[in-house]
């Protein structure tokens, strides 16, 4: 009977193919708020375990209902606007940052066929939407009418475009590797019979830090959050939002992280594959090897802030130009002459 019914609605949704990119981008956008919500635990678990603290325990078995009890509770309590604030830029701001952060997702194939769209230039979709972003931070910086806001919104332009460089450039790499501009079609080039060793974390592995790197500070992850440092910005672009605007600010955030730990593991961890080819890894459904993979690259990205003090301004722009710029470009050069000249020798 079951089958039966589900013949049914697939028949009825391959008839109508906006019903059915409608019904994905629900259910996508459903599983990713979820999956977002115990990342936002697990980080504050991890920080507590490093401080020898229990973290969040009360609410639900374990404290596994944390993130929705938060969120229940901002989304009650009255937003707060500023007399002197843009009160429409205001406003739009966090939902610009919250929309297109979870826009990004809707190339990401968690699975072999599993995307809401599997265009032919998802990378650079991916990375065009991720660059927008910046206005959203931008604009609700500009919009508070507020000195700290707008030298934060300032410090974010600025540390967004010079990592953004250096992501382009890593990203260009893996393309040459590849040979394409679809994320399922750089997954399937790292298919090969070694494994994980035939992933292009091994052959690239310098753009792999380097893109690493640049997600904490295109993300404004510690050591990288001169956007939010408290010492010096109180809270930075987010210090007049409360309640339901502040939420979209931080939803926005954690899902730009998470897409970042996705774009780790499909251009540098062979995103569905298994590590090793043979059974029991190839028994492992492919969103299961995809959702371990990234949860892996959070959980770097939350110990990063346990014990990497926060960086100096003008030390983070240094990075950026002086030594993550030279290296890629560098990088770029060798992975293109290697390929032209000794492709067998790279495995192309």
């Amino acid at each position: 009977m079951i089958d039966t019914w589900m013949n049914q609605i697939s028949a009825l949704l391959t008839q109508y193919p906006l019903l059915l990119a409608t019904v994905k981008s629900v259910l996508l956008a459903v599983v990713l708020l979820i999956y977002v919500a115990y990342i936002i635990l697990a980080d504050r678990k991890i920080w507590a375990a490093v401080q020898l603290r229990r973290g969040p325990n009360v609410v639900g078995p374990w404290g596994l209902l944390q993130s929705f009890a938060d969120f229940f509770k901002f989304a009650l309590k009255e937003p707060i606007i500023p007399d002197t604030a843009n009160k429409g830029i205001f406003l739009f701001a966090p939902f610009l940052m919250a929309t297109l952060s979870i826009a990004a997702w809707a190339v990401v194939p968690v699975a072999d066929g599993w995307a809401v769209g599997d265009i032919n230039v998802g990378i650079l979709y991916i990375f065009a939407l991720s660059s927008l972003g910046v206005y959203g931070v931008i604009m609700g910086g500009w919009a508070s009418n507020s000195k700290y806001p707008f030298l934060s919104a300032l410090r974010s332009a600025a540390q967004m475009v010079s990592y953004e460089v250096s992501i382009g450039f890593v990203i260009i790499t893996v393309l040459l590797c590849a040979g394409s501009l679809n994320l399922s079609d750089i997954v399937r080039a790292q298919d090969t019979q070694y494994g994980m060793l035939g992933w292009y974390w091994l052959r690239l592995l310098p753009m792999f830090v380097i893109f690493f790197v640049s997600a904490l500070a295109e993300t404004n992850r510690p050591p990288f959050d001169l956007v939010e440092a408290e010492s010096e910005l109180v809270a930075g672009f987010m210090i007049e939002y409360s309640a339901t605007p502040y939420v979209l600010f931080m939803l926005a955030e954690y899902v730009a992280i998470v897409t970042m730990c996705a774009l780790l593991t499909i251009l540098f961890f062979g995103g569905w594959l298994p590590p090793v080819n043979m059974a029991p890894f190839t028994w492992v459904p492919g969103v299961i090897w995809f959702t371990l993979k990234a949860s892996f690259f959070f959980f770097f990205f939350a110990m990063v802030k346990a014990f990497v003090p926060r960086y100096r301004y003008d030390q983070l722009m240094r990075l950026g130009w002086k030594v993550f710029l030279p290296i890629s470009l560098t990088m770029v050069v060798v992975v293109a002459s290697v390929l032209q000249f000794g492709g067998e020798a790279f495995g192309k």
